[in-house]
């Protein structure tokens, strides 16, 4: 059950990456495939790595914390879907005119769409979850949707990726609440 449960957070992690992707291809209309593959891989990658680094850091603590680990991540998962589903729900959000393939501008993306996945991570480590595993899930779904996002954004507007956010925002919560009462009513 540990594996559905993942690949419910990685997709619900990877909505951020998606809304970064679609901006992506408003942006680079005539972005190029191995372009698509660069971003997308960029955003997998950091997106992976961070849970793994959150993982690290929860294992040093997981003992003293063990009797409300549940609580722990059902608090950090519906936190962060509660601000995923904030801050697409703000303002209008202007369509970047950065280049997605600037290499310090590919890295500042990737890190600042995957600082939830460290929060994750620390939460994986009190649930004792495969942690390579969840890294290569987390980073294989969020690859496949980027590149998904890449596409619709060259296809399409900016607001399928606000509704995408939502939805992320949605899974994260269901997921925290998911861990909560399997606990509670076990």
């Amino acid at each position: 059950m540990h594996y559905l449960t993942i690949i419910f957070i990685a997709i619900g992690l990877s909505f951020d990456s998606f809304a970064v992707s679609v901006s992506s291809g408003l942006i680079k209309k005539d972005i190029l495939f191995r372009h698509a593959v660069r971003i997308a891989f960029s955003l997998a990658f950091f997106q992976a790595l961070m849970p793994l680094i959150g993982w690290f850091a929860g294992s040093g603590i997981k003992e003293s914390v063990k009797s409300v680990d549940h609580w722990i991540a059902f608090t950090l998962l519906g936190l962060l879907g509660i601000k995923m589903i904030y801050e697409s729900l703000r303002k209008e959000k202007k369509p970047s005119t950065k280049d997605p393939l600037n290499s310090y501008y590919l890295l500042g993306i990737s890190l600042a769409t995957s600082i939830d996945a460290l929060v994750v991570g620390f939460s994986f480590a009190f649930l004792d979850f495969p942690i390579i595993i969840s890294v290569l899930i987390i980073g294989i779904i969020t690859f496949i949707i980027s590149m998904l996002g890449i596409l619709a954004g060259k296809k399409t507007g900016s607001q399928f990726g606000r509704k995408m956010e939502i939805l992320g925002g949605i899974i994260l919560i269901a997921t925290g609440l998911k861990i909560l009462l399997e606990h509670l009513y076990q």
